[in-house]
């Protein structure tokens, strides 16, 4: 560390800005959101500086004097001459104030950091001048990574800590704090509900303190692709005690998840159940009673085809908190990968999910007649071992055979394959193709406008491979 880091509350003190363009603003904003009223000083000052700053700032529009900044704490130099900004930077020095001049560390008694504003939380990433475009990259990162909630969280915290500091012994403080701000009444205040949250905080304060209760979080990881996380979903993960996550959550998810956090596998396949669904929900009720953090992390969406409304309601019956953050879902992640519009102006006015797995061996129990009429995108989840059943049911309820098809395995993913066809030909495209799943079945005119490789050709490249061989 070559410099020492300090938050200063800047409302009660004389700070001055030297210059009238876009750098003293910048620096007359972050003065201002810190509760500085600050000083500028120039002889030509901006108007997008003088509108944005009117009765939040002093402006004195002439040719600054010493005798301006004389008594200040903090000067801030934002002037693009060298000179002046070195003759200003001595000035200041001179009349006992600490000196930042923009973009010259060398002339600095101080530099400003990149900030991670949340109110009452703030980060500030200093790299001592020599670097401020990593420093913002890392504030990107970071930002990600902070709750958009966290000052409400730190003004709920902040309301009970006196009475915590009343109740529970000194010894017993700290493992209250941490379970608070890891546990189910954090999670809650996040999600908007303080109102369940100080009803939880106040049995919480009245509880041995040896008691602990966990919270679960059911999480949509998405199609595969680590990007395609959202932030609160790979907040959830880096925070996890244990994930249970089944068998369309890819490799890289999983690596973004703490090194000490337990990984339980849960996943299941077509007639085979690695672990039944009941005995998923009873471990996650479990592990919450042993006071854990617990991510049930889902493939695509916990709520489209992932059975997480049973899940969340087996926990809710054991009185557990629980909370469910969504994932982008398989039909939307392999559409936006393969170009494919689910809805177009000129081919298709909705889309419709439907999925191709039922209970046992049987075929889903569909309005094939309501499905074949709509003429619009028809989205087939789970689809792949119906495929030749699900396109003689929509045939010979009127749509055509030549309607196109296109199927998407592993969809999002570096193994990612894409067929188009015709829905007369959906079964033969999976046999020849080799499609195995996990997999979902578009049928649509937009089906056509996907990248990927049609029947004709597959047959072609397979046939030269052959020959090759």
């Amino acid at each position: 560390m070559n410099a020492f880091p300090a938050f200063i509350d800047p409302s009660d003190r004389k700070i001055a800005i030297l210059g009238g363009g876009n750098a003293a603003l910048r620096k007359a904003r972050l003065l201002i959101a810190a509760g500085a009223r600050p000083t500028v000083v120039w002889a030509k000052v901006s108007h997008e500086l003088r509108g944005e700053l009117s009765g939040q700032a002093i402006i004195l529009e002439t040719d600054p004097s010493p005798a301006d900044i004389s008594d200040a704490e903090l000067l801030f130099v934002a002037l693009d001459e060298r000179r002046e900004a070195e003759r200003w930077a001595r000035i200041g020095k001179s009349a006992g104030a600490l000196v930042n001049v923009v973009d010259r560390p060398d002339l600095c008694d101080f530099t400003t950091p990149s900030i991670v504003d949340r109110g009452r939380l703030t980060i500030a990433i200093g790299t001592g001048g020599a670097g401020p475009v990593f420093a913002k990259s890392l504030r990107e990162k970071i930002e990600a990574l902070v709750p958009a909630r966290a000052d409400a969280l730190l003004a709920f915290a902040d309301s009970y800590r006196d009475v915590v500091k009343a109740t529970i012994i000194e010894a017993d403080r700290r493992a209250f704090w941490e379970r608070f701000f890891n546990g189910p009444i954090a999670a809650s205040v996040l999600a908007g509900d303080e109102a369940g949250a100080h009803e939880a905080m106040i049995a919480a304060i009245n509880t041995p303190q040896g008691a602990r209760e966990g919270v679960v979080h059911i999480v949509g990881a998405g199609p595969g692709d680590p990007e395609l996380l959202t932030l609160k979903a790979l907040r959830h993960i880096q925070s996890a005690d244990v994930i249970l996550y089944d068998r369309l959550v890819s490799d890289e998810i999983l690596a973004l998840s703490r090194r000490d956090a337990d990984r339980l596998y849960v996943g299941k396949a077509k007639a085979n159940h690695a672990v039944p669904q009941e005995e998923i929900a009873e471990k996650l009720i479990a592990l919450a009673h042993e006071g854990k953090t617990v991510v049930r992390l889902k493939g695509g969406d916990p709520f489209v085809f992932g059975r997480g409304g049973e899940e969340l309601d087996a926990l809710r019956a054991a009185g557990v908190a629980a909370f469910v953050t969504p994932g982008v879902t398989a039909a939307i992640g392999c559409a936006a990968e393969t170009g494919l519009p689910l809805t177009h102006r000129d081919y298709a006015q909705a889309v419709t999910f439907v999925t191709g797995h039922a209970k046992g061996d049987s075929d889903p129990d569909l309005d094939w007649a309501a499905l074949a009429a709509l003429k619009n995108t028809l989205v087939v989840y789970m689809g792949v071992g119906k495929a030749g059943r699900i396109a003689s049911q929509l045939t010979a309820h009127g749509r055509t055979g030549e309607t196109p098809v296109a199927v998407i395995e592993n969809g999002t993913r570096k193994d990612q394959l894409i067929v188009k066809g015709q829905l007369g030909d959906l079964e033969t495209l999976i046999a020849r193709s080799g499609v195995k799943g996990p997999a979902i079945l578009v049928i649509g005119e937009v089906a056509a406008l996907a990248d990927g490789r049609g029947l004709v050709e597959l047959a072609i490249q397979q046939a030269n491979e052959r020959s090759a061989a």
